[in-house]
Order: structure tokens, then sequence, then C-alpha cells
């Protein structure tokens, strides 16, 4: 039983057909890919484990398609057991428009600087943590692309519309984080996921991760 009951919206919902290739799609890169980056991954959860205190992997509740909860895997990038209540405030105010921009190249952060740790720097600017995530994919909880999945306390303060985006499984990238990243209101980001809801297809997932890598060398990571 879902956590959360989503009414079914006018969004456009695509045929079994496309469902099926996306998620063999996903499978066919995520299982050669953990393989390749295997020793990476290893070296990765030996400098989380030298930096810092605390677990390799950052494990945390998200809700998924249709409201259903799962478990989403990071590598942990914060110091352990730090006090989120200024990070769930923020978020709050963020999803209720509350957050503006002030400039040009504002970054939306609910955390403070001191609260990353060095190696989770690196990780976070290049988005190398989300990397643990081809496991979400694989058990079938996330896509490759797909709107990025909120905890439950941020959907609990979601508007009516911006339910629209929990109609598709939610992905490790997608149209706003190419988009936007961390540099968007979060109605836009919800605008973004919609659009990508109403127009997806294999080929426009294709561009995203395209773009998702180019973003990535071009020294900027996808959130």
């Amino acid at each position: 039983m879902p956590w959360l009951v989503i009414e079914r919206s006018t969004v456009k919902l695509y045929k079994p057909y496309y469902q099926f290739f996306k998620r063999l799609f996903d499978i066919i890169v995520c299982i050669p890919s953990l393989i390749i980056l295997s020793p990476f991954l290893i070296f990765v959860a030996i400098a989380i484990r030298l930096d810092s205190p605390g677990p390799i992997l950052f494990v945390q509740k998200r809700v998924g398609k249709g409201g259903r909860l799962f478990d989403i895997y990071k590598f942990r990038t914060l110091y352990h057991n730090i006090d989120r209540s200024s990070h769930q405030a923020f978020m709050k105010d963020f999803v209720h428009g509350k957050i503006k921009q002030k400039g040009k190249n504002t970054i939306f952060k609910p955390f403070a600087d001191n609260h990353v740790t060095r190696v989770g720097y690196i990780l976070r600017e290049t988005s190398l943590d989300e990397l643990p995530q081809f496991l979400n994919v694989l058990k079938g909880d996330m896509s490759l692309v797909g709107p990025r999945p909120n905890v439950p306390w941020e959907v609990e303060e979601y508007y009516e519309w911006h339910k629209e985006r929990l109609e598709v499984l939610p992905g490790i990238t997608g149209l706003a984080q190419v988009r936007g990243r961390s540099g968007i209101l979060f109605d836009a980001i919800v605008q973004y996921d919609i659009e990508y809801i109403e127009r997806q297809s294999l080929w426009l997932d294709l561009k995203i991760l395209w773009w998702t890598i180019s973003h990535l060398f071009n020294g900027g990571g996808v959130r």
C-alpha cells in the first residue's frame, strides 16, 4: 500500500512498450556500469571511511512513484549525526516558494558548508555521491532519468499540482537537473518534471543522459 495516495491527474502516461524499453535500458546500463566502476566505488568508500567517522552509505526514505516509500542509497557527504532541523525548515520554505532568488547565480543549499566533509565536498560537486543509486535502479525503485525523489516530510508540503511529479519513477538525473540543477526554484523544478512526463521518450532520456554527462565533464554536477 503506498505511503501517499496520489489522485490521477491529467498528465499523459505513456504506453507499456516505452516503459518496457526504458526498464531494459536501465538494466543494460547499470549492470556493466557497476562492474566497471567497482574499483572506483571501493576507492570512494575507503576515502569516506578515512575522512570522517560514520557510515559509508547514506540511506534515507524517499517517496517514489505513486507515493510509495523506498530507501535511497548515496555516498555519505555530511558529517554523521549533525542537526538537520535547519535543513528541514529550509526545504519546507523552498517547497512553499518562500526562498527567493537573490541573483542570477543563486544556489539553493539547505545545509551549512561546515556540515560537508572534505571528501563529501568533492562528491557533491561532481555528483559522484549519487552512484550507489544504480542499485536503486536495478531494484526498480528508480530509473536513470526522472524527477528527483524527495523525502516524506517534503512531499507532505506539496501543493496538489506538485504531486504530478510522483506519477513516474524518480530518476538519478532529470530534465530539471540539466536545466538548472540547484539554481532554480521548486515550482520551476516541478514544471520541468511535468514537462518531462508529458514528453517522455527514449530519445528524450538519451538526450538528458548526454546533457548530464556533458555537465559532469564541464566541471558541474547534476543535483
